[in-house]
């Protein structure tokens, strides 16, 4: 079994990344696996140009949300998973089941000890392999237990379009990261992520 590639972006409602801009990363990086975060209604029609499973789960009260694109069908319809949520703003997560482990699409809260309490609501419900990938909008480690921060060390995100952060992430469990890169964020604030992802024993095998 090759790597798994996943991409990550957030696309910045409809200020930001467009369908257009989209289907022109899937198509440049021919992805396993999309994640999106602040999608959008425009978004939904990914499908009906590339084919290909999509599911969109806007958050309560908004009008953008997590979504993900996969060129094939995936084993089980995403789960949205409610998580704790600050005071303006309601969050949740996807978690989708690939099969062979597991993935949360998430663009949790900016409070710094709230964001990480959602974190370790998404780990209770992930199985031993699995991996969170998106904007944690997070400061500094994780302190998530048993997860291993791999994604690519390069800023994501200019915060107040100064200072450069690393706020796009991708946390694993179980699971080796082979490659990272971060590309250019075109009309986004963000910057999208790559890793190639295979289950621990997995890697073993490949490098063999």
């Amino acid at each position: 079994m090759r790597p798994f590639k996943i991409v990550s972006w957030n696309l910045l409602r409809v200020t930001g990344a467009s369908l257009d801009d989209v289907i022109t990363l899937i198509r440049r990086e021919n992805p396993d696996l999309l994640l999106m975060q602040e999608a959008s209604a425009p978004i939904d029609d990914l499908p009906a140009r590339l084919g290909g499973d999509y599911a969109r789960a806007p958050l309560p009260g908004r009008i953008h949300g997590p979504a993900y694109w996969s060129p094939t069908k995936l084993p089980k319809p995403a789960r949205v998973l409610q998580l704790p949520s600050g005071s303006l703003i309601h969050r949740v997560c996807q978690v989708l089941d690939l099969g062979s482990f597991a993935v949360a699409n998430v663009h949790l809260s900016h409070g710094q000890l709230l964001n990480r309490r959602q974190l370790r609501c998404i780990a209770e419900v992930l199985p031993a392999h699995a991996a969170v990938l998106g904007d944690y909008n997070l400061v500094g480690p994780a302190l998530l237990p048993g997860f291993r921060d791999v994604g690519p060390r390069h800023s994501t995100h200019m915060m107040g379009d100064i200072l450069p952060i690393r706020i796009d992430r991708c946390l694993v469990r179980g699971l080796t990261c082979l490659q990272t890169k971060v590309l250019p964020r075109g009309v986004s604030d963000h910057r999208p992520i790559v890793v190639h992802l295979a289950v621990a024993a997995e890697r073993r095998r490949l490098a063999a």
